[in-house]
């Protein structure tokens, strides 16, 4: 047995030789790690697995490809410039625009993500991508922007509130980030939202500072635990990788973060929020964001696909339409992204209000009946549980 193990296991090394050897020349050569297991031997029985094939980076020509648009900086610039950190930013915000596109385009089966690319005159851009009227999703908007200018003195105002300590009223910066926020048509699919961005300021004497903020939340209008559990769990694992202490510190902050203040209630179930983060170092909470950016399609996927189809009624529908009242009165007053984004010079209204539903409701003091399902989860909206 022993020596049938080694002849399949230098057999498997050889094949992943031959497969390391034919891949497209403008990928860089993977790391095939080959992995082996016997399940019984002697009945003709083998069960394997091998090629798990981890992908070096690649390319910022070979991933451009991919993106849904030209990116803000030109694809040679990235490349040109691959350790900066801005570019590396924008690189990332472009493959995660493009994988989240994808996997909803091919959720939906209908409507294709409409895409466009815009430019504003005092420095940089964005690349707003909307699907609307779609079978499973009545709005879906995931935005890049990649901005650059002189902060007005009322946003350096609001950052100093924030506790950044500026020098100087106007100052140099560099922003980018990729937000999103999906309306789903079925009330017992949720809406999620993500943003993750990196910030850059340049100071009067030439000192830059510089921060990365982010997070990932879930919206359900009907409560189905095993999906805020399973949510939870994939923002927990991708925190987990990089400090233990983020995850329940990121969930409390979205909790208090998400917070409809004159509803009494949290926006939704919550996920991970963070702000202002710049430790220990820029590659170790670059490579944090990453993990969450990355993080969104394994959290959300699998509960849209478990719930588009599911039958709903016209009570149900308007349910949703109400809570997403709720969504609309927390963004346009309370959300700081929003805030920031209209005191910009410049500034793409359009782009920035991307994260409003086509259809929202309002009743005059509406209350969900004692006991039903809609009860059930404004109870949790109102005391925010822990779910890992």
């Amino acid at each position: 047995m022993a020596s049938a193990s080694r002849h399949w296991a230098r057999f498997l090394h050889s094949m992943a030789a031959v497969v390391s050897a034919r891949l497209r020349p403008h990928v860089k050569p993977r790391r095939v790690k080959i992995v082996t297991s016997v399940m019984g031997f002697g009945g003709g029985m083998w069960s394997l697995s091998f090629f798990k094939a981890t992908k070096e980076e690649e390319s910022v020509s070979t991933q451009a490809s991919k993106w849904m648009s030209e990116p803000i900086s030109g694809v040679e610039y990235l490349e040109e410039n691959s350790k900066d950190m801005k570019c590396r930013m924008e690189t990332l915000i472009m493959r995660i625009q493009a994988e989240f596109c994808r996997a909803l385009e091919e959720l939906d089966g209908e409507k294709k993500f409409h895409v466009d690319r815009w430019l504003r005159k005092e420095g940089g851009g964005g690349v707003t991508c909307v699907l609307q009227d779609g079978t499973a999703f009545e709005k879906a908007g995931v935005n890049v922007s990649v901005v650059s200018g002189t902060l007005p003195p009322s946003a350096v105002q609001q950052m100093r509130a924030r506790g950044k300590k500026l020098q100087g009223d106007k100052l140099p910066f560099f922003a980018a980030g990729v937000s999103s926020v999906i309306h789903p048509r079925n009330p017992h699919v949720p809406t999620v939202h993500f943003n993750y961005r990196y910030f850059e300021v340049e100071e009067e004497d030439g000192t830059k500072q510089w921060w990365f903020g982010g997070g990932t939340d879930l919206t359900p209008y009907y409560l189905d635990v095993d999906d805020v559990v399973h949510f939870h769990k994939t923002l927990k694992k991708a925190c987990d990788k990089h400090n233990k202490k983020y995850y329940p510190e990121y969930k409390k902050w979205c909790d208090d973060y998400f917070n409809v203040t004159h509803r009494g209630e949290r926006r939704g179930v919550g996920g991970i929020f963070f702000d202002d983060l710049d430790t220990p170092d820029q590659e170790q909470a670059f490579q944090f964001v990453k993990s969450c950016a990355e993080s969104v399609l394994p959290s959300y996927i699998p509960i849209a696909k478990k719930q588009k189809d599911k039958p709903y009624s016209y009570a149900e529908r308007t349910w949703q339409l109400l809570r997403r009242g709720r969504y609309v009165e927390f963004n346009l007053i309370y959300d700081r992204g929003t805030k920031f984004g209209l005191y910009t010079p410049g500034a793409r209204y359009e782009s920035i209000l991307m994260s409003l539903p086509l259809t929202a409701r309002w009743e005059y003091m509406h209350k969900p009946e004692p006991g039903s399902r809609e009860d059930e989860l404004v109870k949790v909206l109102r005391e925010p549980k822990d779910w890992v």
